[in-house]
């Protein structure tokens, strides 16, 4: 809590009180101890797996959410004592600007009592003050019914040597310190954010006429109280690239009253003068600021449920599960440069490469079937990754008439390639792979992420791997600190092996740095192989700190200690083996297998009394339990696998009644994204999810979800409802989730 003092008075903010009324379901313990734990330097996935006596088991998401309410607020409290002391210097901080100091609560609030007092830049009310004009506004401010004609009291201001040539340009002189008077009235300001929010609404208008994918914002009107975040982005993006006008309308009665409101004397002679103060204070001060405000909080707002709505994606994404035991041959479709070939074994490493011309007007086709079979006999392949990019249907026909012809049943998937020409032309990629051509890395990655989207994914931007919207549109840096945060929950709560982990990996362990993992790579070089958690120590620059936050995510299949290969932390190794113990097992029981009536043996005792036994929390405990019965345990493997496929569709193919499978590719604020195999992932649009009304698609799919879907109808669309979305051809069907919950019919959109 940051406090400041002025005659006595105190400017404080309880931090943890307004994080109490922000997170009603959180008990006031529970933020003190997370708030704690943070400036103890621990990080979230530290924080949510090994310290839940401390929080009771909050998930990361909740304390990630906590951790940036308390950034800010932390940066409110400073703010609001800049201000204070700004104000203080300035011999102005009365106990009324205190007290309105300590009633505000959001950044705008501050901004505004501060407005009057803040430094500008040379304004019109600044130059009229510097012509002595400030006497005459407050007497025209006063509006005295006894007065004389304004022209009459401007009179005594004229002075040719400041500027001042006639009563009128005195008028105007102070006309102008009365309109700058209302605009820094933070009353006013903040009565018009009332009607903002309950009346405003923006318009989007063409700036010039030209079709474009812009064309349902040409003339288009909506509440604020209702503006949908994808509108908002893509307003933004229509005016950036000249398409749009965008404004804020307000009625101008209530706004104009909301201005004047109190400070108007019907009669006096310089009463008009000071109303049509106000109504250029409105017009040419108030709005235009009142805009850029709004614009910027919904913009801001728009961004923040885009970046959620990436965040979960990814999130999806990256805990697909792995298809393990598998030979695959990695396909990087393309047209003058050939499709690439690369085969990995079921590790990952490469086996072999090649490049071939499968597209039927290029005359190889029969030269390419002859490759690549050879290449299925030489290693065995038993799956396949097909690119979804250029060529990627061709490419698919091709592979299945192959497999048809030569009797072989081998099935493949298509794999999103966002992001794998990024990885390529990588430091990393050509650190991997420095003989290999880029396009050739491509394949690479493309085989590998369909073994292990993890492993792989984390090696590329998380920007670049397609499944938000707008994400060029973002702010980068708050962006990139959410998607981080994404792959930094997902890669800790998968667990690494650390005798196998790339540094890209390995960066995203809680605690190491990317020092830290070249480090820790190095050792395992000149070392070899680590054989237990403790050696870790000696990796230079992984110091106390650092292993308490890694060590327990970090795994040694081959561990001496059977316990470096579990999620159990070594500060709590000895409670583990006394656990163990008190049921007659050994840590060997745990390499072996054999601890799957651990858990009936525990509820026999009851966890309370062996926590109090053992000196360990309940939350704990249970953790401890489900890792010794399965060390290593990945969580994606829970999961239901990608949809395998091993036959061709063709958009002249799809008729209504149709049973057909998909995978969600991707979801957004207006629809979900749904791969069914006819080269162009279609859009299930927010209004067509059929069965129950819901206010996301989220709420029905996620990234991964295998889906089945039976045609209605097919039809031509020439415009989409979002202009994100291409004209094509609609398909309209029932939508059923992998999981055999009816979602209802739904409008499928194949954008051409």
């Amino acid at each position: 809590m940051t406090q400041g003092s002025q005659g006595g008075k105190h400017i404080t903010m309880d931090i943890r009180q307004a994080l109490t009324k922000e997170f009603p379901a959180l008990a006031p313990w529970q933020i003190e101890n997370v708030e704690k734990l943070l400036d103890e330097g621990n990080t979230i996935p530290f924080i949510a797996r090994y310290r839940k006596e401390q929080h009771g088991g909050l998930d990361d998401q909740v304390l990630r959410e906590l951790a940036e309410r308390i950034q800010y607020l932390r940066g409110f409290e400073a703010r609001r004592e800049e201000i204070r002391e700004a104000l203080s210097k300035q011999g102005v901080l009365t106990e009324e600007l205190t007290a309105a100091l300590e009633g505000c609560t959001i950044l705008a609030e501050l901004e505004d009592v501060y407005r009057p007092y803040k430094p500008k830049r040379r304004t019109r009310a600044m130059i009229a003050r510097e012509k002595g004009l400030a006497p005459l506004a407050e007497r025209l401010w006063e509006q005295r019914m006894e007065d004389p004609a304004p022209l009459e009291l401007a009179a005594a201001y004229v002075d040719e040597a400041l500027g001042v040539a006639t009563p009128a340009d005195a008028l105007a002189g102070a006309g102008d310190i009365l309109a700058e008077t209302y605009s820094d009235d933070a009353q006013i300001r903040a009565r018009l954010r009332q009607l903002v929010a309950k009346e405003g609404r923006i318009h989007t208008k063409a700036a010039k006429e030209e079709d474009s994918v812009y064309r349902m914002y040409y003339d288009f009107a909506e509440p604020v109280r209702a503006m949908a975040g994808h509108r908002v982005l893509a307003m933004d993006r229509g005016e950036r690239e000249g398409f749009l006008k965008v404004s804020l309308e307000l009625p101008e009665g209530p706004a104009l009253q909301a201005v004047t409101q109190g400070s108007l004397k019907p009669g006096a002679p310089s009463t008009p003068l000071v109303e049509a103060a106000a109504k250029d204070a409105y017009g040419r001060l108030i709005l235009p600021a009142m805009e850029r405000e709004t614009r910027s909080q919904l913009t801001e707002a728009a961004q923040e449920a885009a970046i959620r709505v990436f965040a979960a994606n990814l999130n999806d994404l990256l805990m697909q599960p792995p298809i393990r035991g598998h030979v695959v041959l990695g396909m990087d479709p393309g047209i003058r440069t050939g499709c690439k070939l690369a085969v990995v074994d079921a590790m990952g490493n490469l086996l072999d490469t090649g490049v071939i011309y499968p597209l039927p007007g290029q005359g190889k086709v029969p030269s390419a079937r002859k490759t690549m079979l050879a290449l299925i006999k030489k290693h065995q392949i038993t799956l396949a990754a097909i690119g979804n990019g250029t060529a990627s249907r061709e490419t698919e026909a091709f592979f299945v008439e192959t497999m048809a012809e030569s009797g072989l049943s081998i099935p493949y998937v298509i794999v999103n390639e966002a992001g794998a020409s990024v990885y390529s032309a990588s430091k990393l990629a050509a650190a991997e792979f420095p003989e290999l051509d880029v396009s050739l890395r491509s394949a690479v990655s493309l085989a590998r992420r369909l073994q292990d989207p993890l492993s792989e994914l984390v090696k590329i931007d998380p920007k670049a791997i397609g499944v938000g919207q707008y994400q060029h549109d973002m702010k980068q840096a708050r962006l990139s600190e959410a998607l981080g945060g994404v792959v930094e929950r997902c890669v800790n709560q998968v667990g690494v092996e650390l005798n196998t982990a790339s540094v890209s990996l390995l960066c995203y362990v809680a605690g190491v740095s990317r020092q830290v993992a070249e480090n820790i790579a190095a050792y395992r070089e000149e070392n070899g192989p680590f054989t237990s958690r403790a050696q870790l120590k000696q990796v230079p620059k992984l110091g106390p700190k650092a292993f308490e936050q890694c060590a327990g995510f970090l795994r040694i299949a081959a561990a001496t200690d059977p316990l470096d290969n579990t999620g159990v932390h070594p500060e709590s190794y000895a409670i583990a083996k006394a656990l163990l113990a008190r049921f007659g097992f050994t840590s060997e029981d745990i390499r072996g297998g054999c601890l799957a009536t651990l858990g009936e043996k525990v509820t026999e005792v009851g966890s309370r009394t062996l926590s109090r036994e053992l000196e360990v929390g309940i939350l704990t405990l249970r953790d401890m339990i489900r890792e010794l019965q399965k060390p290593g345990r990945d969580p994606r493997d829970d999961l239901p696998k990608p949809l395998l496929r091993t036959d061709v569709l063709e958009m002249k193919d799809l008729v209504p009644g149709m049973e057909l499978k998909g995978t969600v590719r991707n979801v957004t604020d207006f629809g979900a994204f749904v791969d069914i195999g006819v080269h162009r992932d279609g859009l299930v649009h927010i209004s067509q999810f059929g069965g129950r009304r819901i206010k996301h698609p989220s709420e029905a799919v996620r990234v991964g979800d295998v889906v089945t879907v039976w045609v209605l109808e097919v039809e031509e669309k020439p415009h989409l409802p979002d202009h994100a979305q291409a004209p094509g051809k609609t398909v309209i069907f029932f939508l059923k989730k992998r999981v055999d919950i009816s979602r209802g019919p739904g409008v499928y959109y194949i954008p051409s």
